[in-house]
């Protein structure tokens, strides 16, 4: 029998789309990777029957026909994980798109990640390590230190250690012997299997929010470091440019964004828009801590069901270096029609909508990988999961959203009425909601506003208020309603105008801290308090709207910068000023 003969592990019997049915001269097993055809493919085995084996190739399957082989790779589905991570652009398997040319050849296999890396040693010959301890640091120029990690399952003694240099991806660096004398090899660059989720030495209980620096979310529905967020919307609601935002101001400290089925004249645009991004914490590109995974919908549609599982294994990779990371999913819809492509190929009886049955654990499988952990290694480490869910005809009652509900604590829901009206970010406050305000109160009380959880409340009793009342305003008029139904209308304008609503053009309101968002609340808080006041002691609603320090609290977010706290304390003065000069006026009126 000739090599090549030797090498064949199964021969394709039926292929359809990026599905294929194989019959199998070795045993397979589940999620093991393989190589099809001429032009060796990449595929992943899904199923197996005896002596048949059903496959889905994550490449374009034009060209292959019955007969073709199949090899074996002993492997599940991995990729490498290693410093040339960061800044840079890969497609949903981990492949550089910058160094492919315009297309990706069929068949490409991993790339040694960039050229060799300056590695310096952390560890001595004789020095006992366990899994996720750090063995060295790569300080590349264009993006942030990281470490080089024990990988899971491999501890033992150090018997050898690379010096000081630069060296290729799968250069080893240091070797282990363990206990039974056995020396296993460390490299740069690890591998490992994208369905699998790292472990960790445990999950432990969360001690502060992501905090994005956007308003409706950070004091409205935040999400806790190491949380899951789902931000539903339809067409033109801004998702990805909500997505791009948050990317750019949360403070993580690295931040993977997949771009899952979206089309590809809107990944263009993030794909050119993100190079040239501002990091505002240090003044240095955005990419320098940012890893970019682009699938889009003319992409393989078994690679754009990949490309999640990718992202969340690379964000676990620099999570267990006790980072906080942040994985923004663009979208989890267009993963989950992949699902449904997939399923239907195989025969697999439909279920609600036509997705797979199984829709909701795969879900399941995603989010449960965000967590806020003590690594192997024992640093604290997070990684937080926000994913974009695009409904249909902005239907939140379609599966997809309607179990992305069940995994997440953070759901924030995009509204087309305030798309169109140019409100940004077009968050609608009664359909959105966060699990995690009881965990950080904590948080705001450290930053200045132990009232928050009561404001909050306030607020979003204000907003709901508002609802009911304008529905009853268009009929019979505004000023037909009471004093006090007026009033509430005027305070949960201001709440909309002045506090939820932001300008990602201003210099000043594109980013708040949690120190000027706490003192933005308190002053309309305290402004609700005393037009109640007034309006108690008989003073007219349109009395208190025409006052000129409304107007200054309508453009308190634009027009004080993060660093300039004392003008908040001199608004509320003017603030405390203004109505005491009302009542007076309205004392002297009676009189």
């Amino acid at each position: 029998m000739s090599t090549a003969a030797a090498a064949v592990d199964a021969t394709i019997t039926w292929i359809s789309g990026p599905v294929l049915r194989a019959h199998t001269r070795r045993p397979f097993q589940i999620n093991e990777s393989v190589r099809v055809g001429e032009q060796r493919l990449l595929g992943e085995v899904i199923r197996l029957d005896g002596t048949s084996a059903v496959i889905q190739v994550y490449e374009d399957t034009t060209g292959l026909r019955p007969g073709d082989v199949i090899r074996a790779t002993g492997m599940p589905l991995s990729v490498p994980l290693g410093p040339g991570l960061l800044g840079n652009i890969f497609d949903g398997l981990l492949r550089p798109l910058d160094a492919q040319g315009d297309y990706i050849a069929p068949g490409t296999g991993e790339t040694s990640q960039g050229p060799d890396w300056p590695f310096s040693p952390r560890v001595v010959v004789g020095k006992r390590l366990g899994p996720g301890q750090v063995v060295g640091l790569v300080r590349r120029a264009d993006a942030r230190p990281q470490f080089c990690l024990v990988p899971p399952g491999m501890s033992g003694e150090v018997v050898e250690v690379a010096p000081a240099g630069s060296y290729p991806g799968d250069r080893q660096v240091c070797v282990l012997q363990d206990e039974a004398g056995e020396r296993r090899a460390i490299t740069l660059v690890q591998h490992w299997a994208v369905r699998r989720p790292r472990p960790v030495g445990a999950r432990i209980p969360v001690e502060g929010p992501l905090f994005t620096g956007q308003r409706v979310l950070d004091c409205l529905f935040p999400l806790a470091c190491g949380g899951r967020a789902a931000m539903p919307g339809g067409f033109g609601t801004g998702k990805t440019v909500l997505q791009e935002t948050l990317a750019k101001w949360c403070d993580a400290d690295v931040i993977v964004y997949v771009g899952c089925g979206e089309r590809g004249n809107e990944m263009a645009g993030v794909l050119h828009e993100f190079p040239q991004l501002e990091d505002p914490r240090t003044g240095r590109p955005l990419m320098e801590r940012t890893v970019i995974i682009a699938n889009t919908s003319n992409m393989p549609v078994a690679a754009r069901e990949a490309s999640i599982y990718t992202a969340v294994t690379v964000g676990e990779y620099f999570r267990d270096m006790g980072l906080r990371v942040s994985l923004m999913a663009d979208s989890t819809s267009r993963w989950a029609e992949a699902l449904r492509e997939v399923s239907g190929r195989l025969g697999e009886l439909p279920g609600e909508a036509g997705y797979p049955a199984y829709l909701s654990s795969r879900q399941a499988d995603f989010y449960e990988r965000a967590a806020h952990v003590r690594t192997l290694g024992g640093e604290i480490g997070s990684l937080s999961i926000i994913g974009a869910v695009s409904p249909p005809s902005a239907d939140f009652s379609e599966p997809v959203t309607t179990h992305t509900k069940r995994y997440v604590r953070s759901f924030w829901a995009l509204d087309p009425a305030r798309a169109q009206a140019r409100f940004y970010p077009a968050i609608h406050p009664l359909q959105s909601y966060s699990q995690d305000i009881e965990v950080l109160a904590a948080f705001w009380s450290e930053s200045g506003n132990p009232q928050w959880p009561e404001q909050r409340r306030r607020f979003l009793g204000l907003l709901e208020e508002q609802a009911k009342l304008e529905r009853m305003a268009r009929i019979v008029g505004k000023d037909a309603l009471p004093p006090r139904q007026q009033h509430v209308l005027l305070c949960a304008e201001l709440v909309n105008e002045a506090f939820l609503r932001q300008s990602a053009f201003s210099q000043n309101d594109r980013y708040a801290s949690a120190a000027k968002q706490a003192a933005m609340m308190g002053l309309i808080d305290r402004f609700i308090d005393l037009s109640a006041d007034a309006v108690a002691a008989g003073i007219g609603v349109e009395d208190i709207g025409r006052l000129p320090v409304l107007r200054e609290l309508r453009r308190m977010g634009e027009e004080i910068p993060n660093d300039e706290p004392e003008r908040f304390d001199a608004l509320g003065k003017a603030l405390e000023r203004a109505f005491m000069q009302l009542a007076a006026r309205g004392a002297g009126d009676a009189g």
